[in-house]
């Protein structure tokens, strides 16, 4: 993956913390749901199993993601696990009756990549019981994901995941990549593609798809179709290379 070089960028301001999680491949999947999104800060706080980074279910569910795992910190409380932080939102499906103000994922995301003095953790609770009211009062706002009401509950790494991707478009935008596919050829020079039209014109009319003495718009609209595509050049030579197959297979060149 391509991670953008953002000089203080939100991928080494924030950590992802998990509070007492049971399940190593719960820790597993949320090292690959941070690494797929471009983080790399897992910290973990008591989990039910002390050797939880290098269990087997949790090696098994991170999928390609164990340079998160093997940097991940275990530590024995929230207050070491957020020591270097200067701002904390705690994960909760279930809203407190004195709780820090209550913020969307999506709002947390553009406040902490607009400013660049927040180091910031997520904190996430266990599986079970999800976080204490002591450690959602040590934090600065409360997450609430906006789900569906009668059924609100999301897995940990899932929610990982949301946090992740959405705190991922507030740092680079919704831009996307330049060659979405993968690979870009060069543009076709616009010589290159009236020369590809002529020669498709000539094919179509050997095999009497185009009518020349009545060619209504067949050639406007195949321009327009064509158009739409942003023609490379090896693209252009694809088409002039069936035009000159069809002439060839009727003796015309």
């Amino acid at each position: 993956m391509n991670q953008p070089q953002i000089s203080n960028s939100l991928f080494g301001r924030m950590r992802f913390v998990l509070v007492g999680t049971s399940h190593p491949g719960n820790i597993g999947a949320t090292a690959r749901a941070m690494k797929t999104m471009g983080f790399s800060q897992l910290v973990l706080v008591n989990p039910r199993y002390p050797d939880a980074a290098t269990h087997e279910e949790a090696v098994a569910f991170a999928s390609g993601a164990l340079d998160v795992l093997a940097s991940a910190r275990i530590v024995g409380s929230i207050e070491e696990a957020l020591e270097g932080c200067n701002f904390a939102a705690a994960l909760s499906a279930r809203l407190r009756e004195f709780s820090p103000p209550v913020m969307t994922p999506r709002a947390l995301a553009s406040q902490l990549a607009a400013d660049e003095s927040l180091n910031a953790a997520l904190v996430f609770g266990s599986e079970r019981y999800g976080l204490p009211n002591e450690i959602i009062e040590k934090c600065n706002v409360l997450i609430n994901i906006p789900a569906n009401p009668a059924y609100s509950s999301l897995n940990l790494a899932q929610a990982v995941q949301l946090l992740a991707y959405e705190a991922r478009m507030a740092a680079v935008g919704e831009s996307v990549p330049a060659s979405p596919v993968g690979f870009q050829g060069v543009m076709a020079s616009l010589d290159q593609v009236e020369g590809m039209y002529a020669h498709l014109e000539q094919a179509l009319v050997e095999i009497e798809f185009l009518d020349p003495a009545n060619p209504k718009k067949l050639m406007p609209r195949l321009k327009r179709l064509f158009s739409r595509t942003q023609l490379e050049t090896e693209e252009v030579n694809i088409l002039r290379g069936i035009a000159r197959q069809i002439m060839d297979k009727l003796g015309r060149r």
